[in-house]
């Protein structure tokens, strides 16, 4: 999953990216808040983590001006504010959910795969895929009885391909909402996460549709 944080405080946002990249998620961070509308209005990202306080155009505008323009990218607003009527702007101009600074960075993960899930259409964070299980919340997979040690990237990956299961995903969409812009190496990187996969799911687990990308079959 792609997120982009739209934060003007470095050490915070830099911390923030760091940690989401470690729990396995492709993380791009503006810190001005016309950058962080142009980016999120591509409409490349899974989640957008949007701090109030910004240079160039507030948080509530931001939200207010994607959200007219019909984007549904979910949005978890971050400020130093609060009080109930600072929350109830925030979700008025169509905030998902909202975060008081000082938070629990624990707390900030929770909220973000929770939204990722509402997203999906599923209130659990286990997915499945005949015997394919993946918890999310956990970052563990299953395939029957047996676990299956994965890397971030490796979970990353193959999270892109349960969520459309039986459907052909392309080398592009694998690489946008699994790596970040700051990402300019060779696209085929992804074959080598899918052939690690292959090794350690089975050689028939993933199928390459020639010129059109991978589909998970059943497992």
């Amino acid at each position: 999953m792609r997120l982009l944080i739209v934060e003007d405080e470095k050490r915070l946002a830099t911390s923030l990216a760091r940690g989401l990249t470690a729990e396995g998620f492709a993380v791009d961070v503006v810190h001005d808040g016309l950058e962080g509308l142009h980016l999120a209005g591509q409409g490349l990202h899974d989640l957008v983590i949007l701090d109030i306080m910004l240079p160039g155009m507030n948080g509530y505008r931001i939200c207010a001006a994607l959200r007219a323009a019909g984007h549904e990218t979910p949005i978890l607003m971050l400020t130093a504010k609060d009080g109930e009527y600072d929350e109830a702007e925030g979700l008025d101009t169509g905030a998902d959910d909202y975060l008081t600074k000082p938070f629990s960075y624990v707390v900030l993960v929770a909220r973000v795969r929770a939204l990722l899930r509402r997203r999906a259409g599923s209130a659990s964070p286990v997915l499945t895929a005949g015997t394919l299980r993946m918890d999310t919340a956990a970052r563990r997979v299953h395939r029957g009885e047996e676990e299956v040690a994965l890397t971030a990237k490796e979970f990353a990956v193959l999270e892109q391909l349960v969520l459309r299961a039986g459907e052909v995903v392309s080398k592009a969409d694998i690489l946008e909402h699994v790596w970040d812009f700051a990402y300019d190496g060779d696209p085929n990187i992804v074959e080598v996460y899918i052939s690690t996969l292959r090794r350690k799911l089975g050689a028939t687990a993933i199928r390459t549709v020639r010129g059109a990308g991978y589909r998970l079959e059943a497992l």
